[in-house]
């Protein structure tokens, strides 16, 4: 008779939960903040353009309304500019040597930059073991001067490297060459043309109870392709429903649901990205602006307006097998009719794509949730990806699922594995 007692009063609180729960989390809700962000009217969401801006506010607006704290004083708006660079000369020599242009590359949102051995610039040598672009991106948050001396056999990515136009403006200044040696004597002359041009990412901030050092990240990112050459319908617009207005939405929908639970203990950052189509510039900006070891888990949330590959209710995490919250994730949902799976679609590297990928490669256990079948996602990058191809009622069911799953980690009972540098070279 007791154990009866306790397992009717269980189904009673799972119903008053799940009750509770469709209140914040429907597909009316659902619909409506996707229908806006999808809308011809905002144009496709191009970076740089006004309705790019008039998402930023609409996303700043609903965090607003939500209860969530400004990022930066009174806004939501974190802002910076991405800086369009083009060489214009090249020199150098070191060790007696001239060193080729091609072989030099430098990380500078100045126009004109001349150092030598007495410059004060730290010399960090990459070895070819060494992975070049984590440990680029640690040196970029550090704000400091360094001299790279690269191991020729990252000349792939180094030559990447060089050939990027385009970044946010560095705190600091970082020197590359291309070279199986350690540099002595040493100058090198650098100019270029530096363009500034603006961008901003939306967050907002629910600060946590007893971990308000302990970070858990939700985000999304709300460019798209904007608008381009009409299709056989006669329209051009790029509208990017499901990528990634969908993700955008769930973030917005997940501020207002854990603001209103008020029962957070690690804090939870709710980011919507800006660039993530030209090259995921919202993410790495953003990702320098706090301390990975103080960012417990975050989700990533792309394209989750379309069933997956097993169908309704279900989804699918980028880099399953690379920490233990996919585990934490499923332990969460046990008595629900929602699944969550590894990436069936390990070849096209989704892990590496998306916004999670900065944080991961620092050691941030942070995965995109997604229910994309990338080898068949009839309009992935087309006209036609619009609202009406969406389901409101699985969408509001995976957001409902990133929410459950999620509890443990909001409130400091769990922490997910670390990302492993070893795994990233899986």
């Amino acid at each position: 008779m007791v154990k009866r007692y306790f397992i009717l009063l269980l189904l009673v609180k799972q119903t008053a939960f799940s009750q509770s729960i469709d209140k914040v989390i429907n597909a009316k809700e659902v619909e409506r903040i996707e229908k806006t962000l999808s809308s011809d009217a905002m144009r496709g969401r191009k970076v740089f353009s006004p309705e790019i801006d008039k998402a930023a506010e609409f996303i700043a607006a609903e965090f607003k309304k939500a209860g969530l704290q400004p990022v930066t004083g009174n806004s939501y708006l974190q802002e910076f500019s991405m800086m369009r660079n083009t060489l214009v000369s090249a020199t150098g020599k070191m060790n007696g040597r001239t060193v080729d242009e091609k072989n030099m590359a430098v990380l500078t949102a100045k126009e004109e930059l001349s150092i030598d051995q007495a410059s004060g610039y730290k010399q960090i040598i990459v070895h070819a073991k060494d992975t070049l672009n984590i440990l680029l991106s640690r040196l970029q948050r550090t704000g400091g001067d360094y001299l790279m001396m690269v191991d020729t056999a990252h000349r792939a990515l180094f030559e990447r490297v060089r050939r990027g136009r385009s970044l946010f403006s560095p705190k600091g200044n970082i020197v590359l060459v291309l070279a199986n040696e350690e540099a002595g004597e040493y100058s090198i002359q650098y100019k270029q043309t530096v363009s500034g041009m603006p961008l901003k990412n939306v967050v907002g901030i629910l600060p946590g109870k007893s971990k308000k050092e302990e970070y858990v990240i939700f985000s999304g990112h709300y460019d798209h392709l904007g608008v381009g050459k009409a299709n056989a319908a006669g329209d051009s617009i790029y509208n990017g429903a499901n990528d990634d207005a969908a993700g955008t939405t769930a973030v917005i929908v997940l501020a207002n649901y854990f603001a209103k639970q008020k029962n957070n203990e690690r804090t939870i950052i709710f980011a919507a990205f800006t660039g993530e189509e030209s090259g995921g510039f919202g993410s790495n900006y953003f990702s320098q602006q706090f301390n990975p070891d103080q960012v417990m888990a975050m989700f990533n949330i792309e394209m989750i307006g379309t069933d997956s590959k097993w169908g309704t209710n279900s989804a699918f995490i980028t880099g399953y097998e690379k920490t233990d919250m996919g585990k934490i994730l499923e332990k969460n949902l046990e008595g629900t009719s929602f699944k969550f799976y590894p990436d069936p679609y390990p070849d096209q590297q989704l892990f590496y794509r998306s916004d999670n990928a900065t944080l991961a490669r620092l050691g941030v256990p942070a995965h995109t949730i997604s229910t994309s079948k990338m080898d068949s996602e009839q309009f992935y990058h087309t006209q036609e990806d619009e609202i009406e191809t969406l389901d409101m009622n699985n969408m509001a069911a995976i957001i409902r699922a990133i929410a459950i799953s999620s509890t443990s980690i909001v409130a400091g009972k769990d922490t997910p594995s670390r990302v492993t540098q070893d795994s990233l070279k899986r």
